[in-house]
């Protein structure tokens, strides 16, 4: 028994992953026409992937879903709306800046900004316009899933949070110095990667399902959304802190 559903869940994930690998074997090999390097080690590194998706998915199933969903009822029972936004803010905060893709975001833009001669090019001046900027994006997460637990409790529709974000985003966009916007937009997509989004989805879900009159399809999905919006404000308003408000009409 055991041993089949292991194989249903490798098979799964050798699906998933199948239109990626089908792609580059087709580039590589209908229109570039090479062989793979080091074919061995490639077909090695497929195999590492397809077992780590199987084993990420379960982990998923087994543990961050259900701890998050369990967590957003005991904090809906407790009844305490302060507990609740600060478990939110510190959920949100600790998750992103914990995110690798964050990380690794955060220093290629010091190190760009260094090189050229946004910053200062020493060592400690690059940890720390890096660190500024996790610890920006990081805060902005925190508010955002905050701002979605008051969404969820209050009923507030997610689209007009959207719609009035984009517009301030878009407005800032205009004023905001150009080192940052670029920054500032990628900041959205990196913060919602492996550690965050599965307990950001299952609170909101468990939260909603534990609120009577609350759908948990239609209240319990778009806090990803906010914590994707956010950042892309906080970070553009971080630029124009640091470099300046730059009027290019």
């Amino acid at each position: 028994m055991v041993i089949e559903r292991l194989f249903q869940k490798l098979k799964q994930a050798l699906s998933d992953l199948l239109p990626i690998i089908t792609v580059i074997a087709l580039f590589q090999l209908a229109v570039l026409r090479q062989p793979f390097p080091q074919f061995l080690e490639v077909l090695t590194g497929a195999l590492f992937v397809i077992i780590g998706l199987m084993l990420f998915v379960q982990g998923l199933e087994m543990g961050l879903f259900p701890i998050g969903e369990a967590l957003a009822a005991a904090f809906a029972r407790k009844g305490s709306l302060t507990w609740l936004l600060i478990f939110g803010f510190g959920l949100g905060f600790s998750t992103t800046v914990a995110e690798p893709a964050l990380i690794a975001v955060t220093r290629e833009a010091a190190e760009v900004a260094a090189q050229g001669r946004i910053i200062a090019s020493g060592e400690s001046t690059r940890v720390s316009y890096a660190l500024g900027l996790r610890l920006v994006v990081a805060v902005s997460v925190g508010l955002a899933i905050a701002v979605g637990i008051l969404r969820i409790l209050r009923g507030w529709p997610v689209h007009y949070l959207i719609i009035t974000g984009y517009i301030i985003t878009v407005l800032m966009t205009l004023v905001a110095p150009e080192e940052i916007v670029g920054i500032a937009y990628d900041a959205g997509g990196v913060t919602t990667s492996t550690i965050t989004v599965p307990l950001v989805t299952a609170l909101g879900v468990g939260l909603a399902s534990s609120i009577r009159g609350r759908s948990p399809m239609v209240d319990g999905f778009g806090m990803i959304a906010l914590a994707s919006l956010f950042p892309m404000i906080f970070v553009l308003g971080f630029g124009m802190i640091v470099f300046g408000v730059k009027i290019a009409w």
